[in-house]
């Protein structure tokens, strides 16, 4: 063997050996600190999150985090697969537990906290809660919104209460959710007890509407989807398969007008009803799971989700609110002026907690 390439070998040996020295460094640095490539954040969502994929890498790309997301049907069911897991570790985050379900997830203890600053946040984003273990990443009201091809083209008295609902004209065409089964369905429901405990009419309370509303041949959805895209008249379900179109009126967020006129060139006949005290502020959050052990990568997550970059636009990447300061709606195609801004009901998630079992009892036995 040439002298040489006996050198030759010897030099590739230490730098092999310095190598294999620096990977072991390395590697004990990165098990102490969970940011790597081969993190991966285990995340419960419901099955209407809007981030897409190509976000989800372009994080991936700048993190070297990857995101593998669950579906588990609407904010109850993140809600019951978090404390169905809590402390397994099996998810580190959770993406859409909203304010009527919040306090449950307090009392029942799933969540860790988290180093966000909460001073970017708007007043509205921390109305319900100001803590770091829930941090808002985007919110809308719930209301009722309804067809202006029936109300103004049959003549029709836009309703200026709830009560108006329960009369002839509209029997049999308004669609709500099922509060037990659907978020949208569940805050709606809070801001009924909230607005009839409020109205000038002491005599009568969100069960006696309810009930009204049964005998009125209210149309109960168990989704969103069914309730908007197979029944509601005014929305772009008219445009599917299975459409029904027997509502002109239905429970969504106040900004799906928006939305829809968004989507039809600043054109659209779907009307956000304003009344005040009939809505509900619906918040989402994002949670660090108990039994996480990738703290460090769940906060980089969360910073990224909440970051100007990305909530500013949250109007169109999940069709809602921006959480932030300064954070609002796009004004493209008419998406804000056709979004109506309502006062919401006042009711604290700590109430909502302690009561939402039993009236929703008294939903079921007043429906059944």
């Amino acid at each position: 063997m040439k002298k040489g390439n006996l050198i030759n070998i010897k030099l590739i040996e230490g730098v092999a050996l310095f190598l294999i020295i620096i990977s072991s460094v390395l590697s004990g640095c990165l098990s102490e600190n969970d940011d790597d490539a081969n993190v991966t954040l285990n995340i419960v969502s419901y099955d209407a999150l809007g981030i897409s994929k190509d976000l989800l890498d372009q994080f991936t790309n700048d993190t070297g985090i990857n995101i593998e997301i669950t579906r588990a049907g609407d904010a109850g069911g993140v809600l019951s697969m978090a404390i169905q897991t809590k402390n397994t570790g099996l998810f580190d985050v959770s993406v859409g537990i909203d304010n009527s379900y919040l306090g449950t997830a307090l009392v029942a203890d799933i969540f860790e906290p988290l180093d966000t600053n909460r001073e970017i946040f708007s007043e509205r984003a921390l109305s319900s809660y100001n803590g770091n273990l829930a941090i808002p990443f985007d919110l809308g009201s719930v209301c009722i919104n309804y067809d202006s091809n029936y109300v103004d083209g049959e003549n029709i008295t836009v309703p200026t209460s709830l009560w108006n609902f329960t009369e002839s004209q509209w029997k049999g065409k308004i669609a709500i959710e099922n509060p037990r089964t659907s978020s949208p369905g569940r805050a709606f429901f809070i801001s009924t007890i909230d607005y009839f405990d409020n109205d000038k009419d002491e005599e009568t309370n969100y069960i006696n509407w309810w009930n009204n509303m049964k005998d009125n041949n209210v149309i109960i959805t168990d989704s969103w989807t069914t309730a908007y895209e197979t029944h509601y008249s005014g929305g772009y379900g008219q445009w599917g398969e299975g459409f029904i179109g027997d509502a002109h009126a239905v429970v969504s967020y106040c900004h799906s007008p928006g939305v829809e006129a968004y989507y039809g060139g600043n054109w659209t006949t779907s009307v956000a009803l304003d009344l005040e005290g009939a809505s509900f502020s619906q918040i989402e959050y994002i949670s660090m799971l108990k039994g996480t052990e990738k703290k460090s990568s769940v906060n980089i997550f969360v910073d990224w989700l909440v970051s100007y970059e990305i909530n500013s636009q949250m109007s169109t990447i999940n069709w809602m609110y921006p959480s932030i300061i300064g954070g609002n709606l796009t004004e493209t195609s008419g998406y804000r002026w056709h979004s109506v801004v309502p006062i919401d009901c006042e009711i604290k998630i700590s109430d909502i907690d302690e009561n939402i079992a039993y009236w929703l009892d008294e939903w079921d036995i007043t429906m059944a």
